[in-house]
């Protein structure tokens, strides 16, 4: 049903009429934020903490974070880092309070929170670096690079993911697969903050560099983000909108099967840029559609600020798309 149910989300999205959507949930980062700043989430006595508890939190807030449960999330995660922190040895803890901390910083990033983002990719690499895990110091890298984009730095945030690519390719310590996924990852968000700069060139290298590694590798179950060819495809999409190439990236979308993508955040996100590649075109009905498709698919996703800022200008048209108040104010978008 889930898989009939995108498959004709995407068959609205570029054929026909309009159609409804559900409400989304409200989500809020104030519990991780209070434990972020006043450590208000309770230690664990010792001896309480086991690794195997620890592996299950830091699964199910992967697992949280890929179903689109922003909300659930942010209220889990402090008890989860307290009880990371508890475990022994050191370097088992500090490699799941990392794996932990960079989830976080995914939400933070989903939520538009940057102050808590440049914070929480700040403790996932402290934390990654004295467990030594090599995926999760990857995985960290990443999220340091995200947080100097998100202040502008683009060219540094470039350069932090490349190196942290050519890093974890080499470490012999990690299978192969695994560092192809992980390598994947870091040049397709490198190739993303490349496009936001207008480095045409450079952005085409590191998408093209990152689809060469997909195909070699595949998804590892123990990887710490989603990767893989379709990743790969959902950044040529968002690099093709950044370089202004709205045509040539609903082309790409036209031949991604949405039911394919392996979580409802995915989708959610693959829909949402859809929707921006429409605004971009000029075409208020169809980013409408995508919006909508993006809501049924991962309902807390719409929240995120490039969903309102949409919602805001599809207003204007609010006479010949059905629904747009309702939709954008279930956005978070003030509507009279």
């Amino acid at each position: 049903m889930r898989r009939r149910e995108l498959l004709a989300a995407a068959a609205v999205l570029f054929t026909t009429p309009l159609a409804g959507a559900s409400p989304a949930e409200a989500n809020t980062l104030a519990p991780l934020e209070d434990h972020l700043l006043y450590g208000t989430a309770a230690a664990p006595k010792r001896g309480e903490v086991t690794p195997a508890g620890v592996a299950a939190e830091v699964k199910a807030s992967r697992q949280e974070f890929r179903a689109a449960r922003y909300d659930t999330l942010a209220r889990n995660l402090p008890g989860r880092i307290a009880q990371a922190q508890g475990l022994e040895p050191a370097e088992l803890s500090a490699t799941a309070v990392a794996d932990l901390y960079n989830i976080a910083t995914r939400l933070c990033i989903k939520l538009g929170e940057d102050g808590l983002v440049a914070i929480t990719a700040d403790r996932a690499l402290t934390s990654a670096r004295i467990g030594g895990d090599a995926l999760t110091i990857a995985e960290a890298h990443r999220m340091v690079s995200s947080a100097w984009r998100r202040q502008g730095h683009l060219a540094r945030a470039t350069d932090i993911a490349v190196k942290a690519a050519q890093d974890v390719r080499g470490d012999r310590s990690t299978p192969e697969i695994a560092r192809l996924s992980a390598s994947v990852s870091l040049l397709a968000t490198a190739a993303y903050t490349a496009a936001k700069l207008g480095d045409r060139p450079t952005s085409h290298a590191l998408i093209g560099e990152a689809a060469k590694a997909a195909e070699i590798g595949r998804t590892s179950p123990e990887a710490r983000t989603d990767t893989g060819t379709q990743q790969v495809l959902l950044h040529q999409l968002s690099v093709h909108y950044l370089l202004g190439d709205a045509g040539r990236a609903i082309d790409l979308a036209k031949t991604i099967n949405p039911a394919a993508l392996p979580t409802a955040e995915r989708q959610g996100r693959f829909f949402t840029d859809v929707a921006r590649c429409f605004d971009q075109w000029g075409k208020p009905e169809q980013c409408y559609r995508a919006l909508l498709a993006a809501e049924r698919a991962a309902p807390q996703e719409i929240r995120r600020g490039s969903v309102k800022s949409l919602a805001t200008g599809l207003l204007r048209h609010d006479r010949t798309l059905p629904g747009v108040r309702a939709f954008a104010g279930r956005a978070g978008v003030a509507v009279n």
